[in-house]
């Protein structure tokens, strides 16, 4: 059985004919279903601005279909990523969509099976959403976001789970196919594990992540070295980026237990912005004492990216799909604002002074 999966499936045809206790059952026969054809292609697609859980869960899913004898495995990512996840095993094989959209639309026409991981709308792949909604393929959710979207044939989704690569151990384990996990497959779950939990800072209260992660340390994984790629490889430019935030762009909201940080375009460019370079910068506001929630928000060519944490109780994932066409988990989620960033910052102060976020 999957370990305190939520039991949910979208065979609209016959879940009314299923018992909840049986859906554990009816769910991984049909992930093994999909698995007795190594000849039909599969695509495996993550979010736009993927994080360690999304490309450590996909990049494992893409080692466990090739071990299996899987022949025509393709991996999708809408946009670039941070370059401290480009050490994983199998990043070469990562085609992205925005540098080769031609080859991604191909992938996801030809794809049989498609699967879906750490998102559960297809409008959190932007520019592909089009293409997953019209394909004909068998399409698998797995993902730890609260409130799924209909429109996946196969569902495994468990807000409770540290991370998707969480799920990704659990589905694997629960299909009979945990012999298979090897230091390869391990080192991608194990960072998919660290990045979503802040290296088990947060969302990781469960035993169950700590024994899961304890078989991935059997395989031989080097947790030291992990944690050393993915968060001791700041260039001199990213470092410098970092203090100029907080140095010159924090921004305390008084008597709102609020902080933000903005960057415009020129900012970026003048530190040399690579994808990544503003990871976890957000959670320095959040850091201070006295703030029980933090924003960041970057300019870009079409749009305002933000970014929300929260302690406690507040609720940014409610806060950004109220407000910013996004979501997320509770205490850390995203949005967009497609008004210039200055008009961005005031109507974000104005949300925060009227006390929306509590």
């Amino acid at each position: 059985m999957i370990n305190r999966t939520v039991r949910t499936i979208f065979f609209t045809f016959v879940i009314h004919k299923f018992k909840k206790q049986d859906l554990d059952q009816l769910l991984i026969s049909g992930f093994r279903n999909i698995l007795d054809d190594p000849h039909q292609p599969v695509c495996i697609v993550v979010h736009t601005n993927p994080d360690g859980d999304a490309i450590g869960s996909a990049l494992a899913m893409y080692a466990l279909l090739k071990k299996i004898g899987f022949i025509d495995v393709q991996v999708i990512a809408p946009n670039r990523y941070a370059s401290f996840l480009h050490w994983m095993p199998g990043n070469d094989k990562v085609i992205i969509a925005t540098d080769f959209k031609k080859e991604a639309d191909a992938a996801i026409e030809k794809a049989k099976v498609l699967f879906c991981l750490d998102f559960n709308g297809y409008g959190r792949t932007d520019q592909l959403e089009t293409q997953l909604k019209s394909s004909k393929a068998v399409k698998v959710m797995i993902d730890h976001h609260p409130a799924p979207e209909s429109g996946f044939d196969l569902v495994f989704s468990d807000t409770t789970a540290s991370s998707t690569a969480e799920l990704v151990f659990e589905v694997i384990d629960a299909a009979g196919l945990g012999q298979h996990i090897d230091q390869t497959i391990a080192q991608c779950l194990y960072a998919g594990i660290v990045t979503d939990t802040g290296s088990f800072s947060f969302s990781c209260n469960n035993p169950r992540t700590y024994e899961i992660v304890a078989v991935l340390m059997r395989t031989g994984i080097d947790g030291a070295a992990i944690q050393r790629l993915i968060y001791s490889t700041y260039s001199i430019d990213r470092m410098r980026l970092l203090g100029y935030c907080l140095v010159e762009k924090l921004k305390i909201i008084d008597g709102q237990e609020a902080a933000y940080i903005s960057l415009t375009k020129k900012e970026l460019k003048d530190f040399n912005y690579q994808e990544g370079d503003t990871e976890g910068v957000v959670n320095y506001a959040l850091n201070i004492e006295g703030i029980n929630l933090a924003a960041m928000f970057i300019e870009n060519e079409d749009h305002i990216k933000a970014s929300f944490r929260s302690a406690g109780d507040i609720n940014v994932n409610l806060f950004a799909r109220s407000f910013y066409d996004g979501g997320g988990h509770q205490n850390a989620s995203g949005g967009k604002s497609y008004s210039g960033i200055e008009d961005t910052l005031k109507d974000f102060e104005a949300l925060i002074k009227k006390g929306v976020h509590k």
